[in-house]
């Protein structure tokens, strides 16, 4: 790196000046050089700006082996990126640049996933496989990739380029399930990975064939805990086992059918399953969820497509159990009046007026806001769910020729999805009507 040297009783006026003048490269200690003379390094694309009172004598040099500073040492990742590809650019560095480097991205083990929206100016091209193997080096990865839009095939495809590295199948552990591949998955805002669980189960995917949703953390770890022991269940938008895996691992579903049409995912929700040992326990139904040819076979359906699972509501009446019935996971956008709204609030569990009104629901936090997950129901998430249960009811009278009661157990607020609209889940207890 470059610095200038000068005689010890002059280098705190050299300071003092390089700092004033905003040339110091705070990022290295300053060095002794041959002479008796100590080395200020100095930041290499303001050198045409040094301007030096002329009684300060003092000579560039180059310091091979600088050593960082104790600040440089407490850098987050975000800073030590900014700095490298400062240092990478030299002087062609500017603010328009700076602008253009990620403060967040996602870390999937040893392969980092940026947004879209980072290193579009021209300069990032010229770089070529510098720059992301900067990227890499910096961030303590050996992998990058690049996410675009989600293509809308039908299948949620991911447009992920891989820019360093030969593929792109990852790890990840959520709950005590690991999506295999690499170890670890987390978002790094300014640099802090947000480290999820441990475990011994593992989930595998491509990052550039599959879409991974992290948001879905909280109905994970609520499917983890429900009651399934000795259940048939039916996931019929099974993906790469976001929610499969849970009901096996964790819930004690019995067995599980899981349905998929992207191929992509079936390959990885195959590898997940004998990774947990829990193969032998989950069929795979490849193709068009719709036309499933399973029948009276479920004791609990999960309908985990967003923004709506509607298509997906014959199916699921086609396989809960015709004598039984069961409950159903009923995912779906809700849009939400941007208004102020005024929440029902529920009663608390486990009090007499709570087992009279069937019903309770988490909300999330409200868009940009800090709101505190609460026992409150939007209005328009009752509506929602009180038009779906009669839709699903009369779906399964049709289907039975006979009567057939819905009652709502509970509302799920996931996450915020959008503006004023969120990703809620219908739990909706199913059964036949008894003569």
């Amino acid at each position: 790196v470059p610095a200038l040297a000068t005689e010890r009783r002059f280098a705190q006026r050299l300071r003092e000046c390089l700092e004033e003048e905003r040339l110091s490269d705070g990022r290295y200690q300053l060095q002794r050089v041959p002479g008796g003379r100590v080395a200020l390094p100095v930041l290499e694309e303001k050198l045409s700006q040094l301007c030096l009172p002329p009684d300060l004598p003092c000579e560039l040099v180059r310091i091979q082996d600088p050593v960082p500073s104790r600040a440089a040492r407490r850098r987050t990742p975000a800073q030590k990126l900014r700095d490298e590809l400062r240092r990478l650019l030299g002087a062609s560095w500017s603010e328009q640049l700076e602008r253009d480097v990620p403060h967040a991205w996602h870390r999937h083990g040893d392969l980092v996933l940026l947004s879209e929206d980072c290193f579009k100016a021209a300069p990032w091209e010229r770089l070529g496989s510098a720059l992301w193997e900067t990227v890499a080096s910096a961030l303590g990865a050996r992998r990058v990739a690049r996410r675009g839009r989600v293509m809308p095939d039908g299948m949620r495809t991911p447009s992920v380029t891989l820019l360093l590295g030969q593929h792109g199948w990852v790890e990840h552990v959520d709950n005590g399930i690991r999506w295999a591949g690499a170890a670890g998955c987390g978002w790094c805002g300014e640099g802090t990975a947000l480290p999820i669980c441990a475990g011994s189960s593992r989930y595998t995917f491509d990052v550039t064939k599959c879409m991974f949703s992290p948001g879905n953390i909280t109905e994970k770890l609520r499917v983890a805990s429900l009651p399934c022991s000795g259940e048939v269940l039916v996931d019929l938008y099974a993906g790469i086992g976001y929610f499969t895996l849970p009901f096996l691992v964790h819930a004690g579903a019995a067995f599980v059918h899981a349905c998929e049409w992207n191929s992509h995912a079936v390959e990885a929700l195959h590898r997940s399953l004998v990774l947990n040992g829990v193969r032998d326990r989950c069929h795979i139904h490849t193709g068009d969820s719709r036309q499933l040819q399973l029948r009276d076979v479920a004791d609990r359906v999960n309908l985990g497509l967003i923004p709506s699972s509607e298509e997906g509501w014959p199916a699921a009446c086609r396989v809960l159990k015709k004598d039984t019935g069961g409950v159903l996971h009923i995912h779906h956008n809700v849009e939400t009046a941007p208004a102020l709204q005024t929440a029902v609030l529920l009663p608390e569990r486990g009090s007499p007026e709570a087992a009279s009104s069937g019903a309770e629901a988490q909300h999330p936090t409200e868009d940009g806001g800090e709101e505190t997950l609460g026992a409150r129901l939007r209005p328009e998430w009752q509506r929602w769910a009180e038009a779906t249960a009669t839709r699903i009811q009369g779906l399964l009278e049709e289907l039975h020729g006979r009567p057939w009661s819905t009652s709502v157990l509970h509302i799920e607020a996931v996450k915020s999805y959008a503006p004023h609209v969120h990703h809620l889940v219908l739990d909706l207890e199913c059964r036949p009507v008894l003569p």
